[in-house]
């Protein structure tokens, strides 16, 4: 069993097809072929199902491809040690971010680790948090930043911050004209969310108890207000509201990132208590560069949602 059988079995499982896995480990279909063969005749077991038309890791198998992906990982950190004193901050390093935080946060975390670690190239990504924590498990990314709860085998999350939840309201509409909302002022809106299987439309109807009863009355076909779901975006759906098609709840980031007049579009904040959610970072407990998620954490830490003082609305701030 050697190193490279491993990396075969691990990267076969991902591609679950052999041309494509022989191009990422950069050897010809034969060479992996006959490789993951003389793996499974040395463990005695199959690891995979073959067919014409498809491959199928089998049970036994993915047991032991994670525990080849572990070792692999392991491996790095015994290079590392072997290398003492390496910089840990001049090799790339693979962040993933969800759709509703990357756009928010990137523009103001970016030049924070640039200034902390000028020689370690960046690669970013946003995805759904499902695809990170898969690219997370495979080490096709380095580190993700997501919305708690998230939990995942053999992975570390670090809180960084608290974002609060704000109310997006036309410009004109009635309840711009007060200081603060509860969410069951909004029950009776045209409210505009994310569609199923967003985790922060998930957010929002968990953290606002009375805007469950309105969605689950809309998807019984009760009348009243219509809930729309067919936002794709957070950016479409406040250039929908901007638009007067309807009220929404966004992160505070997303909210705030462009700049509308107050006829167009107004910003509220919830009256207490206030919705929110905690954004952090995850990262596998072998990755073997514990600097640079060091540099990682602190860099995205200080970029803090906050309300600047004299302002009305809040924003999100690179911290000193």
């Amino acid at each position: 069993m050697t190193l490279t059988e491993l990396r075969y079995i691990v990267t076969l499982a991902r591609e679950k097809h052999f041309g494509r896995a022989a191009e990422r480990c950069h050897v010809s279909q034969p060479t992996l072929s006959v490789a993951v063969k003389k793996l499974e005749e040395e463990l005695g077991i199959p690891l995979f199902e073959r067919s014409k038309s498809s491959i199928r890791v089998t049970e036994t198998g993915q047991r032991i491809i994670e525990q080849s992906q572990r070792v692999l990982d392991q491996v790095g950190v015994i290079r590392d040690m072997a290398q003492d004193g390496k910089n840990q901050l001049n090799s790339p390093l693979r962040v993933g971010a969800i759709y509703t935080i990357g756009p928010y946060l990137f523009p103001h975390l970016l030049p924070q680790l640039r200034r902390a670690a000028p020689e370690m190239p960046l690669y970013i990504e946003e995805n759904y948090t499902g695809s990170l924590r898969q690219k997370l498990r495979q080490s096709e990314l380095d580190a993700i930043i997501i919305a708690l709860p998230f939990e995942e085998p053999e992975v570390v999350t670090l809180p960084l911050y608290d974002e609060p939840f704000v109310i997006l309201l036309p410009g004109g509409h009635p309840l711009a004209r007060e200081e603060s909302l509860t969410a069951e002022q909004l029950a009776n809106e045209q409210l505009l969310l994310l569609g199923p299987g967003h985790c922060f439309r998930d957010q929002v109807l968990e953290s606002c108890p009375p805007l469950v009863e309105a969605v689950t009355e809309r998807n019984a076909g009760a009348r009243g207000p219509s809930l729309v779901t067919e936002g794709s975006s957070l950016e479409t759906i406040r250039h929908m509201v901007a638009s007067g098609l309807g009220v929404t709840i966004l992160p505070l980031s997303a909210a705030t990132s462009m700049t509308y007049d107050e006829d167009i579009l107004a910003v509220r904040p919830f009256s207490a208590p206030v919705p929110f959610r905690t954004v952090a970072l995850a990262w596998r407990v072998t990755f073997p560069r514990p600097k640079a998620i060091d540099v990682l954490s602190l860099a995205a830490s200080q970029c803090r949602v906050i309300e600047k003082a004299g302002q009305q609305k809040p924003a999100l701030v690179a911290g000193a």
